[in-house]
């Protein structure tokens, strides 16, 4: 069997295709059909789509989000095993002062 390569979307060909759906009233299989992918993946981005358009946002400005969040989560972690550590440190000394 060859080996099948994964394919990568832009951000805006999933916006496009979803707004198609939309915007044409056609059927799923149909406008996935004629963009050349999977319907299955084309519901898919509908569903993700759906909730983040709920919350009046963009898939880049979640995705942003996200992003952001997973950073300040690990400079969080960081910062609590700094200060973890200076309180040690920090008991060792109290402990050899006369």
């Amino acid at each position: 069997m060859p080996a099948t390569t994964r394919r990568w979307f832009t951000d805006e060909f999933k916006l496009e295709a979803v707004r198609l759906i939309r915007a044409s009233g056609r059927p799923v299989a149909q406008v996935a059909r004629e963009r050349g992918i999977s319907d299955n993946i084309l519901s898919r981005w509908r569903s993700e789509q759906q909730p983040i358009e709920s919350q009046g946002g963009t898939r880049p400005s979640v995705r942003t989000e996200q992003d952001e969040l997973t950073r300040l989560k690990r400079e969080n972690e960081t910062l609590r095993k700094e200060r973890d550590f200076l309180k040690r440190a920090a008991a060792c000394f109290a402990r050899e002062s006369p």
